[in-house]
């Protein structure tokens, strides 16, 4: 099997190996189902956002009847009310990955993610990878699909279900219509015709009532002074704007202030920071058109925590602790030095 990958490999090994590879949904199903036996017990492991909590419950149900049992976990707190709403609305079983013990299971899948995007996952060993982000680190799996020109996991999962002839449930296919919505931003950022194919063979199966729902739950009464606070200390020069929020309860809020940052005319790159826990957390926004919003993040952060992301859209997160004693005491300035120099 060509994807079937026995050593660790680097994502410019990972592109040469996958250059001119033709494999059909049906394909890389059986690959995928290849690896597992009745016997296993299977744990999904995501980064809890619309995507992943739909890819891996897509996951789930193709391996229904192929293995023992199969869990979800994530390492981060949900917080962000449209995804307590998915879950709540669709009955979402998963779990926090500190409550379960790695050894009750024999097999280990990483879902819209991959192993170096978070701390927590470097002590896992994967056997399969499946996602859509850029290929970032090195890792070692049996099984591999990562398919960066797609605008969302769970467009590849559509293709897996239809593959395996199993039609979704009510439930699975409002999750994986809402992520596409959600990771394409309603077809206005990067996507295949393959994310198109998938969308609409849901928008007859998913809940629309449900998906309107998820998406009217988003900001607490509480979280407007976050907004207060980001439009006192924002900074714009040279088209670029820059606000530090200080300390958040809740990160997700960070990516709400600066999609809504990015809509402003004449910005064409939107950072916004604040404190979470022990961790600085940027996000980066910008047009995609000539920029790469991914590579800055990496560049400006990745070697002091993790960071990643699309061209138009970034993450990093970084141990206060990393970061120099001069920048300890962290506000717009320093997030518009620390980012500038890599433009």
């Amino acid at each position: 099997m060509v994807n079937v990958l026995t050593e660790v490999i680097s994502a410019k090994e990972f592109k040469k190996n996958h250059q001119g590879i033709k494999k059909t949904a049906k394909d890389r199903l059986n690959d995928f189902w290849e690896i597992f036996s009745k016997d296993d017990s299977v744990l999904i492991v995501i980064s809890a956002d619309p995507d992943s909590l739909a890819s891996a419950m897509a996951a789930k149900r193709l391996l229904r009847y192929r293995v023992k049992r199969t869990h979800i976990v994530y390492p981060n707190e949900i917080r962000r009310l449209s995804n307590v709403a998915m879950m709540d609305l669709l009955k979402i079983s998963a779990k926090r990955i500190k409550s379960i013990t790695k050894d009750d299971y024999s097999k280990f899948i990483i879902i819209d993610s991959q192993p170096s995007h978070n701390p927590v996952f470097a002590d896992i060993t994967f056997d399969a990878i499946i996602d859509h982000h850029p290929v970032t680190g090195q890792w070692k799996a049996s099984f591999i699909d990562i398919r960066p020109d797609y605008g969302a996991t769970a467009s590849m999962m559509v293709e897996y279900l239809r593959a395996a002839d199993l039609k979704p449930s009510v439930a699975i296919a409002t999750a994986l219509f809402y992520a596409i919505k959600v990771d394409t931003n309603n077809f206005e950022k990067k996507a295949k015709l393959a994310d198109a194919i998938s969308f609409r063979y849901l928008f007859n199966i998913a809940n629309q009532n449900l998906v309107r729902k998820i998406e009217l739950s988003e900001l607490r009464l509480s979280e407007l002074n976050y907004f207060k606070t980001a439009f006192e200390t924002m900074k714009v020069s040279n088209n670029r704007l820059y606000a530090h929020v200080g300390r958040v309860f809740n990160p997700d809020i960070l990516v709400i202030i600066a999609d809504f940052f990015n809509r402003v005319h004449q910005v064409s790159w939107v950072f916004i920071s604040g404190i979470h826990g022990e961790r600085l957390v940027v996000i980066f926004r910008c047009d995609g058109y000539r920029k790469n919003a991914g590579v800055l993040a990496q560049k400006a952060f990745g070697e002091i925590g993790s960071a990643g992301g699309h061209r138009e859209a970034a993450r990093a997160e970084v141990p206060m602790k990393n970061l120099d004693k001069q920048d300890q005491d962290f506000n717009t300035q320093t997030l518009r030095r620390l980012t500038r120099r890599h433009l």
